[in-house]
């Protein structure tokens, strides 16, 4: 079996762990990741605006984009 190397910030979190004692500050952490990884996108969309690489018309082509990960049988 392979060992699985942890990089600083998983132990981090695995550290603050101890302090999720109930479903609902679990629920609540997980908020917090979200919304901190939805920030994050968020500026990059903006970014992304900002150096012309994301326009109108990329955006439109996101709604007809169909992209599957295909599986073995």
């Amino acid at each position: 079996m392979a060992a699985t190397v942890f990089n600083q910030a998983q132990l981090e979190l695995l550290d603050m762990m101890q302090w999720v004692k109930s479903p609902e500050a679990l629920a609540e952490l997980k908020q917090v990741i979200s919304d901190f990884f939805a920030k994050k996108g968020q500026e990059e969309l903006d970014a992304m605006w900002e150096r012309g690489e994301m326009t109108e018309e990329k955006l439109k082509s996101f709604e007809t984009l169909h992209e599957r990960t295909p599986y073995r049988r």
